[in-house]
């Protein structure tokens, strides 16, 4: 969603020359830069001048830290105020102590409202809480029974009858204290458009049921509409935070950046996907980051360990250290990788990576494709891929759909990232140690690789730039691997 305001902030942050204080003029030409940037990006106009004001105050006269070059505290100073724009800290919910904690979730038609409940709900049960869903959406046709089947899909209970939308919500609460349970979501009805029969139902629910908090769904997509809509619902509703869908479509962000300072309440929640698993807590500091192209590290951690097996995973890494990670563990791994998300919104998560990797067309069948090739070679094959001559490459290629020379590629690259890894567990060791000390004794200053001319052996050697890599990989030259792989000995 922020890459084309993450593109224009990183365009405005390379063009900082060294200075050893931050002159007015210097930042006038920074936040007019700034101020296009987040008014492209559809920010609402009140939201982009008190940024500024306060960007302006921090950055003038400022003398840069020792550590940090103008671009780097200007960078420091639009982070900071950028999480405060976006709500500072993460939004704190505390649970009910008498009876049930009771959630109402109200917003527009169309917004994902009912979809987002049963996300919540989720969330919910992994943080060790036993939520009932309450379909109080009666006007909608199958409102009742899509929120059941995702209920069916999570393990959560639906509460509903065919009364009103008041009784219903109502004798939810009372089913969840006869049942045990200790969260209620109420998914309430929408509308097309913001409406007095829409407030007037939502407010009757609200007072029938007391909830602890009350969280507007909201489509990211709309953009400064967003902001509209939830000012009216806070008007009648008095909300407790605002739910932001689509947060992974190529929406600008105004919305994001716009409904805490407008409404005066925060983002709690964030869907960043279509699958149920793809909704977490808003920490708008990460957001911060990633919208400045610094990556969020702590939520790829997250997801990691939501995924992979704590001693499964070390295993592999032992492995792939001792140069013994087979086909079976690298299959094993992309499986694992595929449960955290799409490709392109985990490269987006890692910090330092170049532009072109990070505006790079990530395609996620490219691991199904790879999955197939696997999948059609022998356990014997996958545990020794060395084994794997052309005709068994022709065989493989024919089984996965592919053509030998994407095999052949596949493999290449394979056999050198477990090469690289191998060495690099070697770093370190009395071996590598042993290594350096027999290069040093020989001619000082020397080349490790050859200079220029050909790498890679003369002959007939098919392709391997078939169009078929491992992911991240498509632009790497495997010669440059090798060579890098040779290097790594050397390296302190």
């Amino acid at each position: 969603m922020f890459q084309n305001l993450s593109d224009r902030f990183e365009g405005i942050f390379s063009g900082l020359t060294r200075k050893g204080v931050l002159k007015e003029a210097d930042v006038d030409e920074v936040l007019r830069e700034i101020r296009l940037a987040l008014l492209e990006a559809d920010v609402n106009i009140e939201v982009v001048k008190e940024l500024q004001n306060n960007i302006k105050q921090a950055c003038v006269g400022q003398k840069v830290h020792e550590a940090l070059n103008p671009a780097q505290q200007v960078i420091k100073i639009v982070n900071a105020e950028l999480t405060a724009i976006l709500g500072g800290a993460s939004f704190d919910l505390k649970y009910s102590s008498l009876g049930p904690t009771v959630v109402l979730m109200a917003g527009l038609q169309g917004s994902g409202k009912t979809t987002t409940s049963a996300k919540l709900a989720k969330w919910f049960k992994s943080q060790g809480r036993n939520p009932l869903l309450v379909g109080a959406d009666l006007q909608r046709p199958a409102a009742v029974e899509q929120l059941k089947t995702l209920g069916t899909q999570i393990d959560v209970p639906v509460f509903s009858d065919p009364s009103d939308p008041v009784s219903v919500a109502r004798l939810a609460i009372a089913e969840a204290n006869s049942t045990g349970r200790d969260v209620v979501i109420v998914d309430t009805a929408g509308r097309l458009a913001i409406d007095e029969v829409l407030m007037e139902e939502v407010s009757q629910i609200s007072k029938a049921v007391t909830p602890n908090y009350t969280f507007l769904v909201v489509d990211a997509m709309t953009g400064q509409d967003a902001v509209t809509v939830a000012s009216a619902f806070h008007d009648k509703l008095s909300l407790d935070g605002v739910v932001l869908t689509k947060l992974d479509g190529d929406a600008r962000g105004g919305a994001a950046l716009s409904v805490k300072n407008i409404v005066g309440k925060p983002i709690a929640f964030a869907a960043t996907g279509e699958k149920l698993e793809d909704f977490e807590l808003f920490h708008p500091d990460r957001m911060a980051s990633r919208i400045l192209g610094m990556g969020d590290v702590l939520t790829l951690i997250e997801k990691a360990e939501q995924t992979f097996d704590k001693d499964e995973a070390e295993q592999a890494a032992q492995k792939m250290l001792e140069g013994q990670f087979n086909l079976n563990d690298f299959l094993e791994q992309m499986q694992q990788i595929k449960k955290m998300g799409p490709l392109s919104g985990l490269i987006g998560m890692m910090p330092g990576l170049p532009k072109e990797v990070k505006d790079a067309d990530v395609d996620d069948s490219q691991i199904g494709r790879i999955e197939a090739i696997i999948y059609s070679m022998t356990s014997e094959e996958r545990e020794n891929p060395d084994l794997i001559d052309t005709s068994r490459k022709a065989r493989i290629a024919r089984g996965s759909g592919s053509n030998p020379n994407q095999v052949a590629a596949l493999l290449d690259q394979f056999k050198q990232m477990r090469k690289m890894m191998k060495r690099f567990g070697g770093m370190g060791t009395k071996k590598s140690k042993k290594s350096k000390k027999a290069k040093k004794g020989g001619k000082k200053g020397g080349r490790v690789t050859p200079k220029g001319g050909r790498v890679t052996p003369k002959g007939t050697k098919p392709s391997t730039n078939a169009g078929l890599t491992l992911p991240g990989l498509a632009n790497v030259n495997p010669a440059d691997m090798e060579k890098l792989a040779d290097q790594l000995p050397d390296l302190d």
